[in-house]
């Protein structure tokens, strides 16, 4: 249930849970109200969020889960609904996905990093088979969401036991690339020739 008591009319902000400090410009005059929040807005924004918001009668509910009751609530009488643009991104959408399916499937909650190998196997050989006999780009598209699907899947498993979440998984490329191809953020604007690409890619590995 979220905090404090909800009376009508109502808004309802969803913030992103990746970046829930990120609220657009265009919100900001009808953040206004008593507000209440569901329960896992991190008490960070709440400790934050009360310098956004002008006095009012009326009720804002802060959230970044839809599914919370009080939002499915709000939702069915019609209440209005302000969802950060950000949540429609199509990443954010595959993250949240993957994490209601862990929630809600008793599969999905038995399997490890281990029982997992055998369907990142099994989606690898697909997408190399697609790829060696000259597939569509649909059919490529959805051979690489195959393998998304694992990526995703093993980082929520990992986020669950608080070791490294999607995130925690992109900067690691981006800190290997970082020591591995130090054009891409040096400046660089000429192209790189394949052998200088080569030889820093090796240096790279040995730092």
């Amino acid at each position: 249930m979220p905090t404090g008591s909800i009376m009508e009319p109502m808004t309802v902000l969803l913030l992103d849970a990746r970046w829930p400090t990120l609220i657009p410009f265009q919100f900001v005059p009808k953040l206004k109200g008593q507000v209440v929040y569901t329960d896992e807005v991190p008490v960070t924004v709440r400790w934050d969020f009360g310098d956004c918001v002008a006095p009012g009668e009326d009720t804002l509910l802060v959230s970044t889960d839809e599914h919370a009751e009080a939002v499915q609530d709000a939702r069915a009488r019609g209440e209005e609904i302000l969802e950060v643009p950000s949540r429609h991104e199509a990443m954010g959408q595959a993250i949240r996905t993957m994490e209601r399916a862990l929630h809600l499937g008793e599969w999905e909650q038995l399997q490890t990093h281990a029982t997992l190998v055998s369907y990142l196997e099994e989606e690898t050989a697909e997408l190399k088979e697609v790829i060696e006999q000259g597939g569509s780009d649909e059919q490529l598209c959805n051979e690489l969401a195959d393998v998304l699907l694992q990526v995703l899947f093993h980082a929520e498993i990992a986020d669950r036991r608080g070791a490294f979440d999607l995130n925690d998984v992109a900067a690691a490329f981006v800190a290997k690339l970082q020591k591995r191809a130090p054009y891409l953020f040096d400046g660089t604007t000429e192209v790189v020739s394949a052998d200088e690409q080569v030889r820093l890619w090796e240096e790279g590995k040995l730092r």
